[in-house]
């Protein structure tokens, strides 16, 4: 029988899989079934009574412990384990992708079947309103004191949210059919994320409401269905002014399903597997079933027979259940998968469970749950450990916008966006601070990224006029719930986060009450995962117990403070929930290099030489230096990993700017030069030889041009124009307690543990070149940056050259303006048009400039520093895209991308 994993007590740590059950293996014990132990010699029918047993009681695949038995009687076997199929409406499921319509205006009439919208725009969901512009001062303008940012006095604040005309009205209408729907039968409505306030109406009748835009929620279509089966679907969303911290986007930014079911059925998000036992010879597997049923039915009347399937289809496991009186309305069951396949960042294996539900011999639904072998385990003083291997996260905050592509969950778009964080050595997302979509989370699941999956950014407390405070106490249970039921199968999910730098930290009676509440939430949903929450005042929520009441403190900002705080909380572990907030822009440099908080230019932009940040936070190495000597620290989440739309700090009411700084990759998904920092700390087995700045500093010849050097070795030797400069070496005596005074911060005395740098270099155009030496002083490698000369013609390099002739699959293309031997200008603006031909459109290009007004989807754009990023769109007819980029006085380029139909 199933046994929901119980939530153990935190003493010394928590089994967060779940309790250990000891395996039941079928050869202990008085009966021994598996072995066919008879006087006499056995007959089929028999063996076959001894093998169902076998598979009701154990769940035990045919080839396990080499069953040898002939495999006719094996196949007749299995055969008796699956009722024969009759006839019933069988699940259906469709993407409502293609026919929509939609406006900007506002109309109660729009709910109503007879509407005529043929005048409305034509979109295809996902569809973002707000991305299209045009960027303006007077979008959402806020007049606010942001208390987290230790604002005391309201002002103004321009781009806060990006600048991009989100505030406001937006109608859907599409038509579906369910003409297949039998008596009895079931038609949900699944929306992936509606931003915001969605109203959703079928054939004129509302049909249901929710107003968080960042999570999932079903509606029940079906009192509102129409005979014939067709139906029109019509959705109201509404952003309210000062109502996100950031660009949230705006529309039916997600994917919308139809489900359509018989009259007994697994509801959405209708199972909870669970991997109690997780060792390298076998695993244990839990499996409740929910079953929806017509009225007078009990589950005694149906069956459930399931089979577990690796990645290539095999079968590893098998069992069939009768419903009992004892589990309500879910089925329950236990599998043993030998010598599985473990779920790592690096190894992500997935399997399936397939389950069939049966009413005597008659199919009534097949549901399928991925899943991945692994066990998630905190243990006190020690740290996070996955499949019992200690393990620091290297992660990073992400907020949900593509850049150019804005709030649409697109799989091309974050599938990039996983592959360069991979291979910088990123192991972790903190999606901030909203629920995920579903595309990001099966591209974790698939590609190996561990997942903090975060929920709100307020409670009860206001951080702005119309955020979450509005609605907490009447939606955070359900919203927080459709959370946890959605994603509590994926294996890259590892942890909750329930808060971020909530205002109700503050309130020591409230705080740590709302705190539980929460937790215990997931806790009662899923008591597999360890619990943690964003916060930034250490004194208050250590003091009013809000952070002991945790599964995992974290903590967001001032490491100076991760000792003391360790000393004070029982957990006896420490997070880096938020960390770093170093500021910089792509291929900008400010003289003279030192560190500075909160530096303000003339042309809104940060320095690259990776020595800024903001007045509450800090340079990557402060973070660095925590996890890698302090036990306790069991890793960070950097903000960000990638720039977003909005909050441009500290530029608060610069205008034009309007998207972060943050980034360690900026908007239009570049590495900026912070990337190789952190590839070289957290990559150390992939070469990382970085040389920065650029070598094009016309006007300072002669003046002190520091060179610093980002690389995965420990030495370097620099030279200048055939010249030595100087070797340099990371210096390991450096530690937390010798390099936290005033003087060796301002002297960049912890970033010469982790970076060379050449302080006194002077400029001179021509070549920098620098050679790297392994531990024992060997040279292993060498990197070369040339002085530029005039802007000559445009480079084009695809990140995909071949993408599936989908309609929604993209290639993103670097564009570089380079001189004629292929040197990147780093000062080149070149305005670069495009023109696409074949199976393809343009859909979006950036160039990473925070305050560039530009249009996203206008297919010209200005480079940025020399570079932007251009997005080229499949059709769904297979054939080759030809990208065509032209420039005044530059010569031009074109690209060739293949289009390929899914095999």
């Amino acid at each position: 029988m199933f046994r929901q994993p119980k939530t153990a007590v935190f003493s010394r740590g928590i089994q967060a899989n779940g309790p250990v059950f000891p395996a039941r293996r079928p050869d202990k014990g008085k009966r021994t079934p598996w072995l066919f132990q008879t006087r006499d010699k056995p007959s089929i029918f028999s063996l076959l009574k001894e093998y169902r047993y076998i598979c009701e009681k154990y769940i035990i695949n045919l080839n396990t412990y080499q069953m040898k038995i002939n495999r006719l009687a094996c196949l007749f076997m299995l055969s008796m384990l699956l009722p024969a199929a009759g006839n019933a409406q069988q699940r259906q499921e469709m993407l409502l992708e293609k026919g929509w319509k939609f406006t900007r205006e506002d109309n109660k009439g729009f709910s109503q079947s007879q509407w005529d919208d043929k005048k409305w725009q034509n979109v295809t969901v996902p569809h973002d309103w707000a991305i299209y512009g045009p960027f303006s001062i007077e979008n959402d303008k806020q007049h606010t004191a942001i208390a987290q940012d230790g604002q005391t006095a309201a002002m103004e604040h321009a781009g806060r949210t990006g600048g991009l005309p989100f505030v406001g009205v937006g109608w859907y209408r599409t038509t579906f059919s369910t003409p297949q729907m039998t008596k009895g039968g079931k038609c949900i409505l699944l929306f992936d994320g509606a931003m915001s306030h969605a109203r959703v109406y079928v054939n004129g009748k509302e049909a249901g409401y929710w107003p968080y835009g960042y999570n999932a929620f079903q509606i029940d279509a079906t009192p509102y269905l129409n005979a014939d089966g067709k139906n029109v679907l019509a959705v109201r969303l509404e952003n309210e002014t000062e109502s996100s911290r950031w660009y949230p986007g705006a529309g039916l930014y997600r994917n919308v399903r139809v489900i359509v079911t018989g009259d007994a059925y697994v509801p959405v998000w209708g199972t909870h597997l669970t991997t109690p036992v997780v060792k390298k010879e076998y695993a244990k597997v839990c499996l409740a079933t929910s079953l929806e049923m017509p009225e007078g039915k009990k589950l005694t009347d149906y069956t459930i027979v399931t089979e577990l399937k690796d990645a290539d289809g095999k079968v590893v496991a098998q069992g069939k259940q009768q419903g009992t009186t004892f589990t309500g309305k879910q089925f329950e069951q236990e599998f043993i998968i030998e010598h599985p396949s473990l779920w790592t960042p690096d190894t992500p294996a997935l399997y399936t469970a397939e389950s069939k539900i049966y009413e005597g011999e008659t199919l009534k639904d097949t549901y399928t749950t991925r899943f991945g072998v692994r066990s998630v385990e905190i243990i006190a003083g020690k740290g996070f450990f996955l499949n019992g291997e200690p393990l620091k996260f290297r992660g990073v905050c992400n907020h949900h916008d593509l850049g150019p592509l804005g709030g649409v969950s697109n799989e091309a778009g974050i599938r990039r966006q996983i592959r360069m964080l991979k291979d910088m050595g990123c192991n972790a997302i903190r999606t901030s601070h909203n629920m995920p979509s579903n595309e990001l989370i099966a591209a974790c699941d698939e590609m190996g990224m561990m997942v903090m999956a975060e929920s709100f950014d307020e409670w009860k407390s206001a951080k702005v006029e119309n955020g979450y405070h509005k609605v907490f106490d009447e939606w955070v249970e359900r919203d927080l719930t459709n959370l946890l039921r959605h994603f509590r199968n994926n294996p890259s999910i590892v942890m909750w986060c329930i808060g971020n730098e909530v205002p109700d930290q503050w309130n020591g009676n409230r705080g740590p009450k709302l705190t539980r509440m929460l937790q215990d939430i997931c806790h009662r949903e899923d008591p597999t995962r360890p619990v943690t929450q964003g916060m930034d005042v250490p004194d208050a929520v250590v003091n009013n117990n809000m952070a002991a009441v945790l599964d995992v403190p974290g903590f967001n900002y001032r490491p100076h403070k991760y000792l003391e705080n360790y000393k004070k909380l029982p957990q006896e572990i420490i997070l880096g929930s938020e960390t770093a907030s170093t500021l910089s822009s792509r291929g900008v440099y400010k003289f003279p290099v030192e560190r500075r908080s909160m530096a303000k230019y003339d042309d809104h932009q940060a320095s690259s030489y990776d020595v800024e940040h903001c007045s509450w936070s800090n340079l990557p190495e402060d973070d660095f230096i925590q996890h890698d000597d302090l036990p306790y620290c069991i890793g960070e989440f950097v903000w960000t990993g990638f720039d977003y739309l909005g909050e441009p700090t500290p530029y608060y009411s610069d205008w034009p700017s309007h998207s972060s700084l943050f980034g360690i990759i900026d908007l239009a998904g570049l590495p900026k030069d912070r990337y190789y920092l952190y590839r070289s700390h957290w990559n150390k087995n992939a070469e990382t030889l970085h040389i920065l700045p650029h070598w094009n500093w016309e006007g300072r010849e002669g003046e002190v041009t520091p060179v610093f050097v980002y690389t995965n070795y420990p030495s370097a030797e620099l030279f200048i124009n055939g010249k030595s400069q100087g070797k340099r070496t990371k210096d390991l005596s450096v530690t937390i307690e010798n390099s936290a005074d005033s003087a060796s911060m301002a002297s960049l005395k912890r970033q010469k543990r982790y970076r060379l740098m050449w302080m006194d270099t002077k400029y001179e155009p021509g070549t920098v070149k620098v050679v790297a030496y392994d531990k024992n002083g060997k040279a292993v490698a060498e990197k070369e940056i040339h002085t530029a000369g005039k802007p000559h013609h445009i480079e084009l390099v695809a990140d995909r050259s071949t993408i599936k002739a989908d309609g929604k699959d993209l290639s993103f293309v670097t564009v570089k303006v380079v001189d004629k031997d292929g040197n990147l200008c780093p000062h080149a603006d070149n305005q670069i048009s495009f023109r696409v031909k074949g199976k393809g459109t343009y859909r979006a290009g950036a160039n990473g400039d925070p305050t560039s007004l530009e249009s996203f989807q206008t297919p010209r754009m200005k480079v940025f520093n020399g570079m932007m990023t251009a997005i080229v769109q499949s059709t769904e007819e297979a054939g080759t895209i030809t990208l065509e980029a032209t420039a005044k006085g530059l010569k031009k380029q074109t690209l060739t991308i293949t289009t390929e139909q899914e095999k």
